[in-house]
């Protein structure tokens, strides 16, 4: 497990209720403990970092402790965010003429199925890209499978995408001159002439900015997807508890994976019942447990697995969760 401390790239990820933001805060506790500059990412809309660390946190990097920060990714604010970026953009490249139109246009978009998570996406993207730089290792508390599958797809659909935009703007361009000619001159006011630029009336240029513009993201994803792939910069550990719904979720996610060559690198299986718990009813509960373990060594003979015992009461404080961390980094061995 402590190789796992040692990647630029850590996602941790597992159904809801399973412990994923508690060990995704421990182990970066413990990264940060040995000096490694380390920041911790959450995309989980019902954010609960701030809670464990007992400050806020926000969409800007906050400190918790020595080499250690922490962001909390809003979906809502990144889309507005992204939005306004891309009016401005769009602004630079068109006549003001068209510019209500394009505020109105982008403002329908923000209530389009995909709008939040693609900026959700563009923003993991440029996370990802300061591990390595400026920080030794950066966490992220995520789904179990959601933005890695489409940061992995997402290079190909912007391609297709990007083409398919610039080639209706060369269509619309040439269905422009020929109108011009047969009327003898521009149809000021048309819907093509809102589209030149105030100052700048070369065709060509415009698209040379709008596709400049376009593969730039687009190569934003490409570096994502490549630091996915990369075994040496990336690693996958997934949490789950040892019921029924926990495993077959975590089955799901590992086969997801593997379907884009993405291993799972690691499990914490969590909430383990300690041993010396007694009682009638907590040993029902460990004959049920005991075969679900059963089942999750059996499944997943081939990944590296740690177990983590049921803590008697919740993790609120920097103490229990450096040693949780050093728990599951030394592979479930006491570091007391």
């Amino acid at each position: 497990m402590k190789l796992l401390l040692t990647r630029p790239l850590l996602f941790i990820g597992g159904k809801g209720g399973v412990g994923k933001t508690t060990t995704a805060a421990a182990l970066a506790l413990t990264s940060a403990d040995t000096g490694r500059r380390t920041l911790l990412v959450s995309t989980d809309p019902a954010h609960s970092l701030g809670d464990l660390f007992d400050r806020a946190i926000g969409s800007r990097e906050t400190s918790l402790a020595p080499s250690l920060w922490a962001i909390e990714v809003d979906p809502d604010e990144q889309a507005n965010d992204h939005l306004a970026t891309v009016k401005a953009r769009m602004k630079r490249l068109v006549h003001p003429k068209a510019y209500d139109e394009i505020d109105r246009q982008l403002d329908l978009a923000r209530l389009a199925p995909g709008t939040v998570e693609a900026a959700m996406l563009e923003r993991v993207s440029e996370v990802m890209a300061l591990a390595g730089d400026r920080y030794d290792q950066v966490i992220f508390d995520t789904a179990p499978t959601g933005h890695t599958v489409r940061l992995l797809s997402l290079p190909e659909i912007m391609a297709a995408w990007t083409e398919g935009l610039l080639g209706h703007r060369k269509r619309s361009e040439h269905l422009g001159s020929a109108l011009r000619h047969l009327g003898g001159g521009r149809v000021q006011g048309d819907d093509l002439s809102m589209l030149d630029a105030a100052v700048d009336h070369d065709p060509g240029s415009r698209d040379a900015q709008l596709s400049t513009l376009l593969q730039d993201r687009r190569r934003k994803f490409v570096r994502a997807r490549e630091q996915l792939l990369d075994r040496e910069q990336c690693a996958f550990l997934l949490v789950l508890n040892p019921d029924r719904l926990s495993v077959l979720e975590t089955i799901k996610a590992r086969d997801t994976l593997a379907r884009f060559s993405v291993p799972v690198s690691a499990l914490v299986v969590n909430q383990v019942l300690p041993t010396n718990a007694d009682g009638t009813f907590l040993e029902a509960r460990r004959r049920q447990e005991a075969k679900h373990l059963g089942w999750i060594d059996n499944e997943f003979s081939s990944i590296p697995r740690v177990r983590v015992p049921l803590l008697p009461g919740d993790v609120h404080d920097l103490d229990t969760l450096r040693r949780l961390g050093s728990w599951i980094a030394s592979d479930g061995q006491d570091s007391d």
